[in-house]
Parts: C-alpha cells; sequence; structure tokens
C-alpha cells in the first residue's frame, strides 16, 4: 500500500535493475502485490499521474521476464500542496488502481498547517477516501494524538510503518506512537514504504507484522490482508477482529 518501486521517477530505485531487486526482496519476505506509490510532489517531477498506468505495466512485464511473482498496481504519495493544485482527473490518476475512490496522503514532517486540512477537505470533499501515510513520524501527532482520533472519526484512515513498529535499542517516539495506535484501533494498515533492496528502507513487512501481532495478535493479519485488500478494491473496509471504538487517549 506504501512502496516505492518504480525505477527513474523519485527517490526509489534508480534504474529498472534495481527495481527487480527490489521486488525480488519483496517476494522474499512474502508480499504479493504492492502499490507503486511514487511521490507527487514539486521536487520529483519526474512523477506524472498520466504516466503511473504505464509505467507499472512496463515494470510489470520485467518483472515477469525476471521470473519474480510480484504484481504491482498503480497508485500515489500525494504531497498536500499537490493536492490543492491538481485537477481531479489526476487526482483519479493518482488513487489506488486509478479507481477514483482511495488514495494515499503523505503526512508532512514539519508542522501540520493549513495546507494539510485544505488537502483533507479538498479529498473528501470530491469523494475520495484517505488513507493517510505514517503519521507517526509527525511531531506533531506524536505529541498530540488525539488529532488523529479527529481524523479517523472523520473517515481517514491510518497506515503504520513496518519498521516504525518494530523495537529498537534506542527510544522512538514514531515507534511509541505506531504501537499505541495499532492497540487503540486507530491503525488500519502496516506498510513498508520500502525504497531499495537493501540499502534504504528495505521491504521489511513481516517483521512489522510479527510486531503488530506482539501488540494485538487479532489485527495483524486484517492490516495487511482485510483492510488493504478493500481499499485496493474501493469497497468498505471489513470488520477489525475485535473490534471496538477508538478510546480517546492514544
Amino acid at each position: 500500500m506504501h512502496f516505492h518501486i518504480l525505477p527513474r521517477v523519485d527517490d526509489g530505485p534508480p534504474d529498472i535493475q534495481r527495481s527487480i531487486d527490489l521486488a525480488r526482496a519483496a517476494e522474499s519476505d512474502g508480499i504479493q502485490l504492492v502499490a507503486a506509490t511514487p511521490h507527487l510532489r514539486e521536487d520529483h517531477p519526474e512523477v506524472r499521474a498520466a504516466e503511473l498506468a504505464a509505467r507499472c505495466q512496463e515494470l510489470n512485464a520485467a518483472l515477469a521476464d525476471a521470473d519474480v511473482a510480484l504484481e504491482v498496481v498503480a497508485g500515489g504519495e500525494l504531497d498536500v500542496l499537490w493536492v490543492q493544485e491538481a485537477d481531479e482527473d489526476d487526482l483519479r490518476l493518482a488513487s489506488y488502481g486509478q479507481r477514483g475512490t482511495d488514495v494515499l496522503l503523505e503526512t508532512p514532517y514539519g508542522a501540520i498547517a493549513p495546507s494539510f486540512d485544505a488537502a483533507v477537505e479538498r479529498l473528501q470533499t470530491l469523494g475520495f477516501r484517505i488513507l493517510l501515510a505514517h503519521p507517526e513520524r509527525n511531531r506533531a501527532f506524536q505529541q498530540a494524538p488525539d488529532r488523529l482520533l479527529e481524523l479517523v472519526r472523520d473517515g481517514v484512515l491510518i497506515q503504520v510503518t513496518a519498521g516504525s513498529l518494530v523495537q529498537t535499542r534506542r527510544r522512538s517516539r514514531s515507534h511509541e506512537l505506531a504501537v499505541q495506535l495499532v492497540e487503540h484501533g486507530m491503525a488500519h494498515v502496516i506498510a513498508s514504504d520500502a525504497h531499495s533492496a537493501g540499502e534504504f528502507r528495505p521491504p521489511n513487512l513481516s517483521s512489522g507484522v510479527a510486531a503488530a501481532r506482539a501488540v494485538d495478535p487479532r489485527v495483524a493479519s486484517w492490516m495487511v490482508l482485510d483492510a488493504p485488500l478493500a481499499i485496493l478494491a474501493g469497497e468498505p473496509l471489513p470488520a477489525r477482529p475485535g473490534a471496538s471504538r477508538p478510546r480517546r487517549r492514544a
């Protein structure tokens, strides 16, 4: 649901061979399908919504030739400023599977400015369901997680990154918030946010699933199978195992 695999467009693989290497690493990690989500924002001008489907088709053909059993579907990681400037057709082309139903919105790394709220409002007004990428990395959400609760209550879905769920030796606010989001029923999807086969953000989805299972064994599989498949199909999410209303504190 969040995977930078298209070659030569953003901060993912620099060439087709590196894309194949990344796909092979994903396959080894147990991943069967990924959504290609290159950055749609000003500093990555090579990413154009109208070209996403063709780029995915080209990559799928290369993966088949390389005997890699991984399917790539079109998507994009939408910057909040790009959302406000893009026309409706480009927004549809940047949606998951280009269905015009669900989009991945990038959480800013800085302050949550009015531009973020404006992007959320525009997408929802146009009928898109939002999957919010890696909010656990944002300092403002770390300090005030109730802001995420309000977004969830307004219909926004939350994606946490596998790497954030895995415990490290040093204290990590990203880790703490990611775990709390899973524990309190406020996270819907685990994704790898992979960029390379090993040098930078490898596809470590299995380790994130294991970490989520340690937090709540009922929901780990739901967050990498049931919920993502519903999003890709543009359908309502199936009931979360053991679901209850999200609690106020996270």
